[in-house]
């Protein structure tokens, strides 16, 4: 069984230049909870100020929770201080995810800190979660490429991926977060990570930046690794690096899976409806080749 871990609602929404108000949000979500997905991230406990397009992350997640409290499916959040911590906790959030990068120039312009520093916030963040039982997943962005710093060696990806799971984390999503990776890296930098770290604690996060996300998940798979993470329609890109298009879409790594025999439990009809919803708010187009195909002729 291939694991889904949709960031549409999050990873995809911060990213677009409109702020959707919190009711199209929840549809948007409650349209991706029918589709049999079982993560979901839903927002992020971020100053208003910062990305306006997460500001209702409180009353949005009151919501979502009210309304799919008895449904089984997680409804993990973005955490970037001990401030969202604290609001994660008070809303009652069982997951939430944290971040950095394996390029100190990233992460200096994302979020005004060195990669070192960021770990020194995360820390408390982490350790009160353990003791709170909420689970904590790993974001390591830039594990691939940096727009700033170019090729990253995969001694910073070992280095990041170590302290994440010292902090605590459950699983590491693994991004390539300016779509620069190719199938040769892929395999070494996952080979060079199971050496030192359980696979079935990793995750892989690919943009389609060049089009070669689906050729990297492919690569992924043959090397062991289950766990993905995808956006609706394709929604999402990097606002830090210039020309850097959206996260992989779902519904091209659904008809990927397919097409190998693999389940991920997913109804695509349902996808479809919630992705084309989403994408009519937003006003753009899908990156999605297999959702333009499917959109126009009703057939997979």
């Amino acid at each position: 069984m291939i694991k889904i871990v949709e960031v549409g609602p999050r990873d995809g929404l911060q990213n677009e230049k409109s702020v959707l108000s919190t009711e199209d949000k929840l549809k948007f979500i409650s349209l991706l909870a029918e589709t049999g997905l079982k993560t979901i991230e839903i927002t992020s406990f971020v100053k208003p100020e910062a990305i306006p397009q997460m500001s209702d992350a409180v009353e949005l997640f009151k919501q979502v929770t009210a309304k799919f409290a008895k449904t089984g499916i997680n409804f993990p959040c973005l955490v970037p201080n001990l401030k969202g911590y604290e609001t994660a906790k008070s809303l009652g959030v069982k997951e939430i995810a944290l971040f950095s990068a394996t390029s100190d120039s990233f992460t200096k312009k994302n979020v005004n800190a060195t990669v070192d520093e960021t770990f020194e916030k995360m820390s408390e963040v982490a350790s009160l979660a353990l003791k709170d039982n909420i689970r904590v997943r790993g974001y390591i962005s830039t594990a691939f490429g940096c727009p700033y710093e170019g090729r990253m060696d995969v001694k910073k990806l070992l280095n990041v991926t170590e302290r994440f799971f010292k902090l605590g984390a459950y699983e590491i999503s693994v991004g390539d977060t300016i779509g620069v990776a190719v199938p040769t890296q892929v395999k070494d930098y996952i080979k060079e990570l199971k050496k030192n770290f359980p696979v079935e604690k990793l995750a892989m996060h690919f943009h389609d930046t060049r089009g070669m996300a689906l050729v990297n998940i492919k690569t992924s798979l043959e090397e062991g690794i289950t766990t993905f993470d995808s956006s609706a329609g394709g929604l999402g890109g990097c606002p830090y690096a210039k020309g850097a298009t959206g996260n992989v879409a779902t519904e091209d790594v659904w008809y990927l899976m397919q097409s190998l025999g693999l389940e991920t439990g997913i109804d695509i009809q349902k996808l479809a409806e919630a992705s084309k919803f989403i994408l009519e708010k937003v006003n753009k187009p899908t990156e999605s080749k297999f959702l333009r195909a499917y959109l126009s002729t009703g057939k997979v």
